[in-house]
């Protein structure tokens, strides 16, 4: 049997690379800990970063959608005002037309 044959069986080749990764983990990750550290720390102030100019566009466009809604609401009472105050001088005038006797 060749040893070529041992790792063509899929069990045989991760109780390999686990028996090495084993023997190599403690030496290999105090360094991985030392290069990770840094970039980990770099990510999360960039993730912070990232968070805070999203909250403050979210905080705008809201601010935008609230004017927005402003205007609306108050368009819509100009409106009102100005159908109601057509309405009362219909009305006034139709009562002041039947106040008065036909000539």
């Amino acid at each position: 049997m060749k040893i070529e044959d041992l790792f063509r069986n899929n069990t045989v080749t991760a109780a390999a690379i686990a028996a090495g990764a084993a023997l190599l983990a403690p030496m290999v990750l105090p360094l991985l800990a030392g290069v990770t550290r840094p970039l980990a720390r770099t990510a999360l102030k960039s993730g912070i970063i990232v968070y805070e100019k999203t909250r403050e566009a979210v905080a705008e466009l809201g601010e935008a959608f609230d004017d927005l809604v402003a205007e609306a609401k108050a368009e819509l009472a100009q409106k009102q005002a100005a159908a109601a105050g057509v309405a009362e001088t219909v009305t006034v005038a139709a009562a002041s037309n039947t106040d008065t006797p036909a000539p």
